[in-house]
């Protein structure tokens, strides 16, 4: 099993800025994808950004220009860095991963992490 664990979640104000880090605990893993999910109350959870091994990011339009995603896949960490937060981030955001094992494809969520943007 995969265990990941999110950080660096909390409150800031509009315009500010945070870094969220995600980290997949195991051993051997073969990660193809990571990437950050948000869900606000009463919207379905989206992708936020993606990262897959070889390299390819892909972003939501509401954070293109803002958002950061980068990812060290020898660590089996990846983070995203978040600029000029508005209100209209604020949600729990979730790290997933997406991992092959013995050829078979699984996906693990992480427990998420707050972000509250105040205006």
């Amino acid at each position: 099993q995969v265990q990941l664990v999110e950080s660096g979640g909390g409150l800031v104000q509009a315009g500010g800025s945070l870094r969220l880090s995600c980290a997949a605990s195991g051993s051997s893993l073969s990660i193809i994808v990571m990437g950050w999910y948000r869900q606000a109350p009463g919207k379905q959870r989206e992708l936020v950004a993606a990262s897959t091994s070889g390299g390819t990011t892909d972003y939501a339009d509401s954070v293109k220009g803002r958002f950061t995603i980068s990812r060290d896949n020898a660590k089996n960490t990846v983070d995203l860095q978040m600029n000029s937060l508005n209100p209209e981030d604020t949600a729990v955001y979730y790290c997933k991963a997406t991992v092959v094992i013995e050829l078979r494809p699984y996906t693990f969520w992480g427990q998420g992490t707050q972000v509250t943007v105040s205006s």
